[in-house]
C-alpha cells in the first residue's frame, strides 16, 4: 500500500471498515442478466478478507449509491455489519453509522474509488483509495492499495490494518499451527523478522 502518512497510527484504531460496492468489491462492471436482474463478480480473496475481519472482531460495511440482489446477498454471505444501498448521501449515511455503532472517525476506515466518495473519505481516519481510482479520489486518500477494485484491493487493506493493530500472527495461527507459539511458530517468527 503507499502511504502518504504512517500507516501504523491511522490503521491501530480502526473498529469498522466501510466500503463502496461498484469499483471497490467489484471492478465497477455491472452485467444485466434477463430483464433487471444484475450480475457482478467479486474477488474471493477479498472474500475471505472480509471473512478474517469479522472473526478478529472488526466491523464492516457498505455504503452504495446502487441496489441490487447480488450486493445484498454478498453482504449477507460475508456477514456485514452495515448494508447500505440506493444511497444519495453517502455522508449522512456515514453519520448515522457512527451514532450507530457509537464510533468516532478515528476509528473508521473507508474504501472508496469515485466522486461520491470524497465526502467520508474526507472525514474517516483512515481514507483509502483502491489503485484505479479517479485521479480526484487519488490526491484525496493518504492510502492507496497496490491493486485494482475488484481484484484484493479489500483484502489488501484488511491486511494492512491487521498487520498495524499486531494481530496478523493470530490470524495466520488459524491456519497454520507453526504460528500458535511452539518451537516451529518461534522459527517461523525468527525466519519473519529476517525478511
Amino acid at each position: 500500500m503507499r502511504c502518504r502518512r504512517p500507516l501504523v497510527p491511522r490503521a491501530r484504531p480502526i473498529a469498522l471498515i466501510l466500503m463502496d460496492v461498484d469499483g471497490v468489491l467489484t471492478d465497477g462492471g455491472i452485467s444485466f442478466i434477463e430483464g433487471s436482474a444484475e450480475a457482478k463478480t467479486y474477488d474471493a480473496r477479498d472474500g475471505v478478507g472480509l471473512s478474517i475481519a469479522r472473526r478478529i472482531g472488526l466491523r464492516t460495511g457498505v455504503i452504495s449509491g446502487r441496489s441490487s440482489a447480488a450486493v445484498s446477498r454478498r453482504a449477507e454471505e460475508l456477514g456485514m455489519h452495515e448494508v447500505h444501498l440506493r444511497v444519495r448521501d453517502k455522508l449522512t449515511a456515514y453519520e448515522r453509522i457512527l451514532r450507530r455503532q457509537k464510533l468516532t472517525d478515528a476509528q473508521v476506515c473507508y474504501i472508496g474509488d469515485d466522486l461520491t466518495d470524497l465526502p467520508v473519505l474526507g472525514r474517516v481516519g483512515m481514507p483509502v483509495a483502491v489503485a484505479d481510482a479517479r485521479p480526484e479520489v487519488l490526491r484525496r486518500a493518504l492510502f492507496v492499495t497496490r491493486a485494482a477494485g475488484g481484484r484484493g484491493a479489500v483484502r489488501e487493506v484488511i491486511d494492512e490494518i491487521l498487520k498495524a493493530q499486531g494481530r496478523w500472527r493470530e490470524v495466520l495461527a488459524w491456519f497454520d499451527p507453526a504460528w500458535s507459539g511452539g518451537r516451529r511458530g518461534r522459527a517461523a517468527r525468527a525466519a519473519e523478522a529476517h525478511r
